[in-house]
């Protein structure tokens, strides 16, 4: 069965949600390692939302 990048698009929506979470939440305690973290998922997240448009041709 082909997903046309469905399940990479949502994978990278979950890392971007959960990366924003962390890095506001670091940022709100001073906690430069969990806003660094938070950055890491948001930008895998991007990666991944993309590789899902590439793969769905859009």
């Amino acid at each position: 069965m082909k997903d046309n990048g469905i399940s990479d698009k949502i994978k990278g929506n979950v890392n971007k949600a959960k990366g924003e979470i962390k890095d506001q939440i670091g940022n709100a305690t001073n906690n430069k390692s969990l806003q660094a973290e938070g950055k890491l998922d948001k930008a895998k997240g991007h990666l991944q939302e993309t590789a899902g448009k590439l793969k769905d041709g859009k």
